[in-house]
């Protein structure tokens, strides 16, 4: 049961100090100026004690952000991928340096719109002012350690950045080479005095891998009886089945042949077997000598997607082959397949209304 005591100092301010008894809980006290404010607290706590809510609150008091945030970079983040460890450690690093001395219980929504604002306006670490995209991957790492610690910890009763609005993203880009650009890029790998590029170029374009995924292929990850690769390291940490086909292919068959015995790697780096080649100075090269601009390497992948889209490829198949576990991420190659779309909606009509 909650108790009210009214003091009264000597210079006569009164204050009320409350105090919570329940059969096998610990008790509860805080301090108040006015009865009403204290009152409440008694009523809310004491509820909440009798429900089980109490205990998390009280954790929330006893943590901060930065114990949190170290927690999770301790326990979870070796579980992800380096590249998205090393990214979200930086990301999470961020907000321990804005708010990490105030305890979990002292986080509020207008502190972390204020730290996403700043986001927005701040210099990032490449000399620009931060995307909303990037602001958004952000929030999403601490929105995780909040959830974790929700669920998991039991330090919070839910994340404070849950009704946090997260900026507008722009729309993904789509840039994919036309067929001329296609056919120029490809006549200057070959031409590379690099002799690894044309084949790489190849296989993006033919299968929709990631660069990283790509370059740490290791020959055991490669069927080329029953013509498949198994991406064991993916960016959504699934292992993914690429097919193999045409002249990809071919490529890669001949490429076997003559392959190295000291490494592992489909794409060793020359001088250190053990690591992946590096072709940025070659694609670089690749890309001006076919005059072709505003092209990265991440681009190879809308090509894939994209001929997939103009092929007939349903947004499903296309998020499949490309390794994405929604199909929001492959919607914006939704209007480069409007002749299937148009084919599949005559088809409908034609069987429906076929008697009219």
């Amino acid at each position: 049961m909650a108790s009210i005591e009214k003091r009264t100092t000597n210079d006569g301010k009164i204050s009320y100090r409350v105090k919570i008894r329940l059969k096998g809980y610990q008790a509860q006290t805080a301090t108040f100026a006015r009865i009403t404010d204290a009152k409440k607290w008694a009523v809310s706590t004491e509820s909440a004690i009798r429900e089980g809510r109490h205990a998390k609150t009280s954790e929330a008091k006893k943590h901060t952000l930065t114990e949190l945030i170290d927690r999770y970079i301790r326990e979870v983040l070796p579980s992800k991928t380096p590249k998205l460890r090393n990214n979200q450690t930086t990301q999470l690093n961020w907000f321990k340096s804005e708010i990490g001395a105030y305890t979990l219980a002292d986080i509020s929504r207008p502190m972390l719109v204020q730290c996403r604002d700043k986001l927005l306006t701040e210099i990032g670490r490449h000399g620009k002012v931060r995307t909303p995209a990037s602001v958004v991957r952000y929030m999403a790492a601490l929105s995780h350690a909040f959830n974790v610690a929700v669920t998991e910890w039991e330090w919070l009763d839910d994340s404070p950045l849950r009704k946090v609005k997260k900026p507008k993203e722009a729309r993904g880009r789509v840039r994919f080479l036309n067929n001329d650009e296609r056919e120029r890029l490809l006549i200057a790998c070959q031409q590379s005095s690099n002799p690894t590029l044309y084949i790489c170029i190849i296989l993006a374009l033919s299968t929709g891998m990631r660069q990283a995924e790509l370059m740490s292929l290791q020959w055991q990850d490669v069927n080329l009886k029953d013509n498949y690769i198994i991406l064991h390291k993916t960016k959504n940490g699934e292992r993914r089945r690429v097919p193999l086909a045409g002249h990809g292919l071919s490529l890669l068959l001949d490429y076997a042949k003559v392959r190295r015995l000291d490494t592992p790697l489909l794409f060793p780096s020359t001088l250190r077997p053990n690591q992946p080649i590096t072709l940025r100075q070659p694609f670089a090269n690749a890309l001006q000598a076919a005059a072709i601009t505003d092209f990265h390497w991440h681009d190879l992948r809308h090509c894939t997607a994209s001929y997939l889209a103009m092929n007939g490829a349903s947004l499903a198949e296309i998020a499949e082959v490309l390794g994405h576990k929604t199909l929001a991420m492959v919607k914006r190659y939704a209007h480069l397949s409007d002749g299937h779309v148009s084919s599949v909606v005559a088809s409908m009509n034609e069987k429906i209304f076929r008697e009219m």
